[in-house]
């Protein structure tokens, strides 16, 4: 039996003549470019009070926890996921186990069977998934739902709150736009019934989805959405185009931004660009306040480890490390997330520094010493670079593989780290294909 596609009215159950509308304007404008695929909000009358229940909660909570303790939910949290979820079952532990005498998991836990990890007491009739590549070779089902998906919004609002910055857009305007540049990504429109069916439009900038090249500022002028989504990536390409309209705020998740490129940015479009470390297992998990990353998540625990899975000493970088979160049909206790960074407190509220996607990459610099690629990222913060990679060879020497940016002065400044003697080759226009591994060395951690 062949597959039927869902009917808007399946797809977007809350639909109201004015969100068909928008619907219509955004597939239909004469600028649009091809959408190669459909989506929608799927949400139930009850799943909406779900979501600005969800929104009106989190909105003012922090997470609040001192050094050394754990918060007062967690407890409730581990014992309920050992009682229901059957990966978790399968420890042999008791409800009442303390959350350090417990197995770490990480995403090729996840990849296995990802069924394992659904808890046995929510219903699963409504239950959606998708797939998510990443650098570390392990594809992922993840499972999740409407409400979830949805809930992302008040944890972006939240970061964005803190930068003076209020969405306010509503019935017949577009919320948000969610910008990529990769050779395929996919691409939908879609209301956000949260904000009144504000419109939503996910699309590729590459040329391949446009009939003409400059459709692409044209439409977006006519949408004029409130707030751009993207990444380092696709705002490059967004800086390129001679847009009449601009935004209240750019969301840039990801990938490392470069504070050269921020700064760009925001004078270009006059508005704050927020900075989110989020991850599809998780959600938004922090934003960049600073040197600083705020914890978005009041019921999310996190935990800095060492490798043997021991609680690094505070300040120490070590593998963040989650337990909690909003998607209760995938809740993560002790989840290593391959990311790495250091804890510090603000009184009761834990924040990160440091944060760096995947394990620190060391290389050596021409007087024997060895840095890591933070130094790297620090050391390339001036330039407004979209994406890059660096590479240290068995014989020391680099090779720099970068989205723009000058030779000479991407060379200059790698020399200025790793020694005037440093064999630097630099390619300003290199290509990627989505996410990449930023940091690699064919060298041990001693030589």
């Amino acid at each position: 039996m062949s597959r039927v596609d869902p009917t808007d009215e399946e797809r977007y159950p809350l639909l109201s003549d004015a969100g068909r509308r928008t619907l219509q304007r955004l597939r239909e404008h004469a600028n649009a470019p091809i959408f190669r695929n459909q989506s929608g909000n799927r949400l139930t009358a009850e799943d909406l009070e779900r979501v600005v229940t969800f929104e009106q909660e989190t909105r003012d909570a922090w997470p609040r926890w001192r050094e050394g303790e754990e918060p007062a939910w967690i407890s409730s949290f581990v014992a309920h996921a050992l009682e229901t979820v059957p990966h978790y079952k399968g420890y042999g532990r008791e409800p009442g186990s303390a959350l350090t005498t417990l197995p770490t998991i990480s995403r090729a836990d996840l990849s296995l069977d990802i069924a394992r990890f659904v808890p046995d007491d929510v219903a699963i009739d409504r239950l959606i998934h998708f797939t998510t590549s990443g650098t570390t070779g392990h594809p992922l089902m993840v499972a999740s739902h409407p409400t979830v998906a949805a809930s992302y919004l008040a944890l972006h609002k939240k970061a964005l709150r803190h930068f003076g910055v209020e969405l306010r857009a509503g019935a017949g305007e577009v919320g948000v736009v969610l910008v990529g540049f990769q050779h395929k990504t996919f691409t939908y429109v879609s209301v956000t019934p949260q904000m009144g069916e504000a419109g939503l439009a996910k699309i590729n900038l590459v040329l391949d989805d446009w009939n003409d090249p400059a459709d692409r500022e044209k439409y977006l002028d006519a949408l004029d959405p409130e707030m751009y989504s993207g990444d380092p990536v696709s705002f490059t390409e967004l800086l390129s185009l001679p847009l009449g309209t601009k935004p209240r705020a750019l969301l840039s998740t990801g990938m490392t931004l470069l504070p050269q490129l921020r700064a760009t940015l925001e004078k270009r479009f006059g508005c704050p660009v927020v900075d989110v470390y989020s991850l599809n297992e998780a959600g938004p998990i922090a934003f960049a306040d600073g040197e600083v990353w705020r914890l978005l998540q009041h019921r999310m625990y996190v935990e800095i480890l060492d490798e043997e899975g021991r609680r690094a000493a505070p300040g120490e970088l070590g593998e963040v490390t989650l337990s909690g979160g909003f998607n209760d049909w995938l809740p993560l206790v002790r989840y290593r997330t391959g990311d790495f960074a250091r804890m510090v407190f603000h009184g009761n509220e834990p924040r990160l520094t440091e944060l760096s996607g995947r394990a620190p990459v060391r290389f050596v610099a021409t007087n024997g010493a060895w840095l890591n690629n933070i130094e790297v990222t620090h050391a390339l913060g001036r330039f407004a670079l979209g994406q890059w990679t660096l590479l240290q060879r068995k014989d020391k020497s680099f090779e720099l593989r970068s989205r723009g940016g000058n030779a000479d002065e991407l060379r200059d400044a790698l020399r200025a780290l790793f020694g005037k003697g440093a064999v630097i080759d630099v390619d300003t226009a290199a290509t990627f294909d989505g996410k990449v591994k930023q940091y690699t060395s064919e060298l041990g951690t001693t030589t």
